[in-house]
């Protein structure tokens, strides 16, 4: 048996030699570009409000000083943009105002949809990323296309979180020589230091998608510095302005009407409708200053008008993730977020009461949420699987986050999680941190540490899966343990050579209820490096080949698996991406068998040549493991893919299928055939209201459902919606298609605002 200390000795010695360098007196702790000193624009003080109408026609824009945002930074490396544009700056008291004039010689070539909130990144748009600290710890997005529909998004880092929503306001007019915008945001909707004049960081940025996706800055960006924030220009001027003593009040109604099969694994069971039902509750936020804020929600209607996209799991052995969609945990959540998902908001599924609170001064940062939940979900990691238990136990979540910042992208932060039963809990508590030197270097990590006592209910869920060699089980037996883990990383992310050294563990008895780490029981240790290659002036814009590698031991040091890949990426004309990946070095040790030679391929293109059409493809075909209690080596493929059309600037229509299949590697015998059939209809009336159809087939389970839906929607907080949800079986003959469930639904949530 192998063993694994030559491998950490190997990646551990460059980490500490790293360290150490930077932290000699003669290493540039960053590299930060003179671009803060260098662009400026002054933000000119307005006495009144502007109304806006998308083409900057009030007066009051002729008193901004406009800058030109030129730069074209993609595919171009700081060349001259081939359209001009440029930005204005205005305040008063309440907003402030971005102004964009966006000229365009091929206006008809212009693209821009009616679509819901978030989802126009395929338009030519443009808008502010605005870092309100001046510190390059984190960012607003403010994005509009041309109809003036809004993307919003919290930058930290390199990281782009779409999920953030706040108020702000947008108008676009298209003309036959380009576009212009008008953008206002609330001070309230912001945090920034509350004392002295403002001096913020600011990047303008266009997107131009025509032959290829244009991307043009303000200010240039130098791609050896991976610190977009720390290029960009400076906003002065603003002065005497807060964000003090707001209170928002948030109530909301649902009704709602169901009716289930008596047994839905028996078509001739019948179908009964319950009774209407009504819900009502209210959410209240206060922020007496610019840099705290406390919220809290009585008996929040956490339901998403939306349901999750099934996802294959035929042969997976962990639990798969989803996306957080409620509102309140969605709010702020780019501030509980760390390294390792160490807090998953949708672990507290059905709070009866929940609160938060947030605070920065200066560079220290402070938030904290308690949340009490009546139906706690359970999600026990393994070395080869995990499991995940729905139950109607009460339970208080406790989630508190800290973080210090220091230089560009820098920090070092604490968290601290806790999941108290009656007699039951579960503590996680650690550190991370990040660390950027030498101008393109990282340095970031991880440790928690967990205590455990688990729940004395074997009814609740038995199990005889052990914890490694440490005597304990999974089962709900009342047992006693703690655990650690902890994730370290090199990285260098520069113009053309990058890499990522990475070594990860979590011992046999780790578990985060809070959070989402669904394996335990592990160390490994990876290597991933890529050099890019850029081409001017051709069909392929620029090309990356790379390399990862790893191996993986369990904490008994049994090797469990190690791999090699071989990856290949383009960036081509069209908006054209394709990657691909062989993996000539694949082996694993699963339940109690070595599988040798699991070779594999695997591709993913995605294209947007037109603006009425997109698609995008992934396909993984070769050897993999049949992942039952008696594993076996088979062939096979998983392949998913989605096509977007949208034949005028009102309705899409998008389908979704995925596809997988195995077969046994030495008889043929089929394991598993099946997909995931998804299409959604929408005509979208403005950007407020639309109408929507979803419908979804999954093969595996002979399951059919029907969504349609009504929804206005003012703000992302101020909403009406209607509509239904069908749920169908296919028994096969005799009985063919039989109704199981369905549901009929209307929500009113409307926000005030001091």
């Amino acid at each position: 048996m192998r063993q694994p200390n030559r491998y950490l000795a190997i990646v551990t010695l460059p980490v500490v030699l790293w360290v150490v360098i930077a932290l000699s007196p003669d290493c540039a702790l960053s590299h930060d570009s003179v671009n803060p000193e260098k662009y400026h624009i002054k933000a000119v003080r307005i006495e009144r409000d502007i109304a806006l109408t998308g083409k900057l026609s009030d007066p009051l824009w002729d008193t901004a000083v406009p800058v030109e945002v030129n730069c074209e930074i993609q595919p171009g490396d700081n060349v001259r943009a081939p359209q001009n544009a440029e930005a204005y700056v205005l305040y008063n008291s309440s907003y402030i105002y971005f102004g964009f004039r966006c000229h365009d010689s091929e206006a008809k070539s212009i693209r821009s949809h009616v679509t819901e909130r978030d989802k126009m990144t395929d338009d030519d748009f443009a808008g502010v990323i605005l870092d309100t600290y001046g510190n390059a710890q984190s960012a607003y997005e403010f994005l509009s296309n041309p109809f003036g529909v809004q993307f919003d998004a919290m930058r930290t880092g390199n990281n782009e979180d779409p999920s953030f929503d706040c108020i702000w306001y947008s108008a676009g007019n298209i003309t036959d020589s380009g576009y212009t915008l008008e953008i206002a945001v609330p001070f309230k909707s912001l945090r920034f230091a509350s004392a002295g004049p403002q001096h913020w960081r600011v990047e303008f940025f266009r997107n131009l998608p025509r032959d290829t996706r244009y991307q043009i800055t303000w200010t240039t960006l130098d791609r050896n510095n991976p610190c977009l924030m720390c290029q960009g220009g400076t906003i002065d001027g603003i002065e005497n302005v807060t964000a003090s003593d707001n209170v928002d009040i948030m109530p909301y109604l649902v009704g709602a009407q169901t009716g289930t099969m008596s047994d839905a694994s028996d078509p001739s069971s019948n179908f009964t409708a319950g009774p209407a039902t009504g819900k009502a509750g209210v959410g209240v936020k206060y922020a007496p200053s610019s840099s705290f804020a406390l919220g809290a929600v009585v008996n929040p209607d956490f339901s998403q008008i939306e349901s999750d996209a099934t996802q294959i799991s035929v042969n997976s052995t962990f639990s798969i993730f989803y996306a957080e969609k409620r509102p309140f945990f969605l709010e702020g959540a780019d501030l509980f977020s760390t390294l390792a998902t160490a807090f998953y908001s949708r672990m507290i599924n059905n709070p009866l009461v929940a609160a938060k609170t947030t605070e920065k001064t200066g560079k220290f940062s402070l938030a904290y949420l308690v949340a009490y939940d009546r139906e706690s979900p359970f999600m026990i990691p393994g070395e080869e699987g995990s499991d995940f238990i729905a139950t109607s136990l009460r339970s208080v979540s406790n989630v508190v986050r800290t973080k210090l910042d220091f230089g560009s992208e820098s920090f070092i932060g604490g968290m601290f999680t806790s999941r108290n039963f009656t007699s039951a809990h579960n503590y996680v508590g650690g550190v991370d941190w990040s660390f950027l030197f030498g101008g393109n270097y990282y340095f970031i990590g991880q440790t928690l540490l967990t205590d455990t006592r688990e729940i004395n209910d074997t009814s609740i869920f038995s199990s005889d899966r052990r914890f490694g060699s440490t005597g304990y089980d999974a089962a709900f037996n009342g047992q006693a343990y703690s655990g650690w883990g902890m994730q370290v990383d090199l990285k260098r992310n520069a113009r053309d050579y990058s890499f990522d050294l990475s070594i990860t563990g979590a011992t046999p008895t780790f578990q985060a209820q809070d959070g989402f780490i669904t394996s335990n029981d592990f160390r490994n240790v990876s290597f991933w490096h890529g050099y890019e290659f850029y081409f001017d002036k051709s069909f392929v814009e620029n090309v990356m080949i790379q390399t990862n590698t790893g191996v993986g031991f369990n904490c008994d040091r049994a090797r469990k698996g190690e791999w090699g890949s071989i990856q290949a990426q383009a960036q081509m004309k069209g908006q054209t991406y394709i990657w691909a990946a062989y993996y000539p070095l694949q082996e694993e040790f699963f339940h109690n068998v070595q599988f040798h030679h699991l070779y594999r391929t695997e591709v993913s293109a995605n294209t947007n040549p037109l603006s009425f059409i997109a698609a995008n493809i992934w396909v993984q075909v070769g050897r993999l493991i049949y992942r039952q209690d008696n594993p076996e080596l088979g062939r096979g493929y998983n392949l998913s893919g989605e096509l977007t059309l949208k034949p005028t600037n009102k309705f899409t229509f998008d389908v979704t299928c995925a596809c997988s299949r195995l077969w046994s590697f030495y008889t043929s015998q089929l394991f598993y055939d099946g997909y995931i059939a998804r299409t959604s209809v929408v005509y979208q009336f403005s950007p407020q209201l639309f109408v929507r159809l979803i419908s979804q087939y999954d093969k595996f389970s002979r399951a059919f459902e029907v969504d349609p839906m009504l929804s206005y929607k003012l703000n992302p907080y101020t909403e009406f919606y209607a509509g239904s949800s069908h749920n169908f079986t296919d028994f096969e003959q005799p009985y063919g298609m039989e109704r199981t469930a369905q549901q009929f639904f209307v929500k009113v949530q409307y926000l005030w605002q001091n």
